[in-house]
């Protein structure tokens, strides 16, 4: 990685990487009427938000490949959908990955573009 100004930075965004983790996992396996929600924004939505921050941040806390980043960021939806198979209340569906998997990408383009411009 070339060292740039946001290099400094690491350690905290590794910090904020495990936070955002451990929250968007905890926040999708929690029963429905315990879950956090807006109520302006959909399901997907809020799966779009989440991965934005967490291909962000895992870009911004690792030197790791864009297309790696991206396989291990869907893992992580894939395993947060197949934990919610067994949350009463809850239900897994494919189209939560495909949000998954554009807000991953849209993250992992910020970082690009951050990347270039400091």
């Amino acid at each position: 990685m070339k060292k740039s100004k946001l290099y400094k930075y690491r350690k905290a965004f590794k910090v904020l990487f495990f936070l955002a983790l451990i929250i968007s996992y905890v926040a999708a396996i929690l029963p429905p009427d315990l879950a956090p929600h807006v109520e302006r924004l959909s399901d997907k939505a809020h799966h779009v938000f989440a991965f934005v921050i967490l291909g962000l941040l895992f870009r911004l806390a690792y030197n790791i490949n864009y297309w790696k980043a991206l396989l291990l960021l869907l893992l992580f939806g894939g395993f947060i959908e197949f934990s919610q198979y067994f949350v009463e209340g809850r239900c897994s569906e494919s189209k939560d990955m495909v949000a998954d998997l554009i807000g991953s990408f849209i993250g992992l383009k910020i970082y690009k573009y951050l990347r270039k411009v400091i």
